[in-house]
């Protein structure tokens, strides 16, 4: 591919210079060298198009209006289901490579749509479709989830994601849980035990497709494929009365889960290879698929810088509040259920005072995932230590929930934008926010009563901060899992992430799967700082935060570059990550 783009910049070389050096020529004779030019530019263009599916003949249509982008998104997306004709997703190597050979022609007739003179707002949606298919030419060269990571076949996930899509590469068509209504009635059921019944040939053809030599995917796939088991036990149990037969086939499909794990960890001894991409393809995926204008080294500038002011300011705050009781963690059940839902009102309040347009939806989501009071004498997990001593600070992260309930109740008008982006493309957005929202509600008031509280802000920028350079690390080839581990619990204060704790034990797991998102939380948020910034100063004096808030939010959840680029008009992210 890159010798046939090389040789068509050749001829149209050529062709110029032949135009250049007939400027001195008759009118006749220049009129003719530019006809001939133009014609020997179309001709090879028109090879060059033909060649980029492997010889298959096929013509590329051009267009010109976003109807025709919008047109072809739609063609894009559904032509990326791997086919299912025996009731389970094929990620044979026939069906990849399949898939992969047509890439070439979609990026021709992406390319080939002329968005001259489009609002900005379409040409963000142009960034978006070239995104996702850069994403998909990256799946196939480089992490190959199907052939590489046994825990990309997990088929089951009982809890909601917080995002618009599940992290990570996923098998289409695995089992959502949350996307049903309980009760179960009886076609869901029955829908339910048809993708339950896959397991079992999904699993016989993943043991032929499974090829990789990534140690540490290999042996921590183990896990994840163990604990999918644990969860449709669990599943099985819960509608054994309702749904006997349902039941059965769920603990069938267990069975095979199982079976699956024990192959795995036969197979981890015999994979001595890396798991990381290393820093060459972290970067290419880094910028040309999650669009932002950053590479592996500026990366890591950018989080331990955070990482260490979030230490400073901490310490700072310790010894403001030296004379303060400390936060100490709620232990009974009635207590907790008084603390959350105080502590939800207040920051609903704070958010229609200062912040952003309430809608009456928005109060309901947040509701949902407080939970209950869970007893333990141990350390729950990270956010639930922060959570079990103030609710301040995972109330301002959980704006994710806010964020899906207006996917839901305001979907974006733009068709391209109301998906969820391929490839965790919007991992800037949703985790910059969310991540954001801790330091903005703290700026805008939130902790004036709650002193102690605010040095909870701190500890979690560090865990995120520490967690980031961890998976980059991991990416970069500098450290394995077990080291990545090690070093993000070394940085995160007071002991709240044990190194073999299941918080940071998924999460860098969860990193390794999905290169880049493991900076987003970080580099999202400093990326809405400078959004402020630029916006701010465009409108000096006149800065409105719920103008602000409620333009960005309409956005969706798309790159922060892109988003940079719309509500400013400046481009320069979005040129420095596409190398315009």
């Amino acid at each position: 591919m890159k010798d046939e783009a090389r040789n068509m910049r050749r001829i149209r070389f050529i062709f110029r210079i032949l135009y250049l050096r007939c400027e001195y020529l008759p009118d006749y004779i220049i009129t003719f060298s530019m006809s001939m030019l133009r014609f020997f530019t179309l001709i090879s263009c028109f090879i060059f198009v033909l060649s980029c599916d492997r010889g298959r003949s096929k013509i590329v249509p051009t267009g010109t209006t976003y109807e025709d982008l919008s047109s072809l998104f739609r063609e894009w997306r559904a032509s990326q289901q791997p086919p299912a004709p025996n009731g389970f997703p094929d990620y044979s190597p026939a069906a990849m490579n399949e898939l992969r050979d047509k890439l070439g022609i979609w990026k021709a007739r992406l390319d080939a749509i002329d968005t001259t003179g489009w609002p900005v707002k379409d040409q963000v949606d142009w960034f978006l479709v070239w995104a996702e298919m850069n994403g998909t030419d990256f799946e196939h060269r480089v992490t190959r989830p199907w052939a590489n990571d046994p825990a990309f076949y997990v088929w089951f996930h009982p809890g909601p994601s917080d995002v618009p899509e599940r992290e990570g590469p996923n098998p289409v068509g695995y089992i959502e849980l949350s996307t049903y209504r309980f009760p179960l009635d009886s076609l869901a059921a029955g829908e339910l035990a048809r993708k339950f019944t896959a397991m079992k040939p999904l699993y016989n053809q993943a043991r032929e497709n499974l090829t990789g030599n990534g140690r540490d995917l290999w042996r921590l796939s183990v896990r994840s494929i163990r604990q999918q088991g644990a969860d449709i036990q669990a599943f099985a149990s819960s509608v054994s009365r309702e749904h006997p037969r349902l039941a059965e086939v769920a603990m069938e499909a267990k069975k095979e889960s199982d079976l699956f794990a024990d192959w795995i960890q036969g197979q981890v001894k015999a994979k001595t290879g890396v798991s990381g991409v290393g820093k060459e393809n972290y970067d290419w995926y880094i910028q040309k698929v999650h669009l932002m204008p950053y590479d592996h080294d500026s990366y890591r500038q950018l989080l331990e810088r955070e990482l260490m002011r979030s230490h400073a300011a901490l310490r700072l705050t310790e010894h403001r509040n030296r004379e303060l009781a400390p936060l100490a963690k709620v232990s009974d059940p009635v207590a907790f259920d008084t603390m959350m839902q105080r502590g939800l009102r207040e920051f609903m309040q704070l958010l229609t005072d200062r912040v952003m347009t309430v809608k009456d939806y928005m109060a309901p989501a947040m509701q949902v995932q407080i939970g209950t009071f869970k007893p333990s004498d141990s350390i729950r997990g990270f956010f639930a230590e922060v959570d079990y001593r103030d609710p301040m600070p995972m109330r301002s992260h959980h704006f994710h929930w806010i964020d899906k309930a207006m996917q839901k109740n305001e979907p974006v008008a733009s068709p391209i934008r109301r998906e969820p982006l391929m490839h965790n493309i919007f991992d800037s957005r949703a985790e910059g926010l969310a991540t954001a929202m801790e330091e903005l509600m703290w700026q805008s008031g939130l902790y004036r009563n709650r002193p102690r509280a605010e040095e909870l802000v701190w500890i979690m920028l560090a865990e995120r901060a520490a967690r980031g350079l961890g998976g980059l690390h991991q990416h970069g080839r500098e450290m394995d899992f077990d080291e990545s581990t090690r070093f993000a619990s070394k940085w995160v204060p007071r002991g709240l992430l044990p190194a073999g704790g299941e918080t940071i034990q998924a999460e860098e797991h969860f990193y390794l799967q999905q290169p880049g998102y493991e900076t987003s939380y970080v580099s999202g948020k400093l990326q809405i700082d400078k959004l402020i910034a630029e916006y701010g100063r465009q409108r000096e004096g006149r800065f409105d935060m719920k103008q602000f808030m409620d333009e960005f939010l309409a956005k969706g959840i798309i790159p922060m570059s892109l988003i940079y680029w719309e509500m400013t008009g400046d481009r320069s992210m979005v040129n420095a990550a596409t190398g315009q």
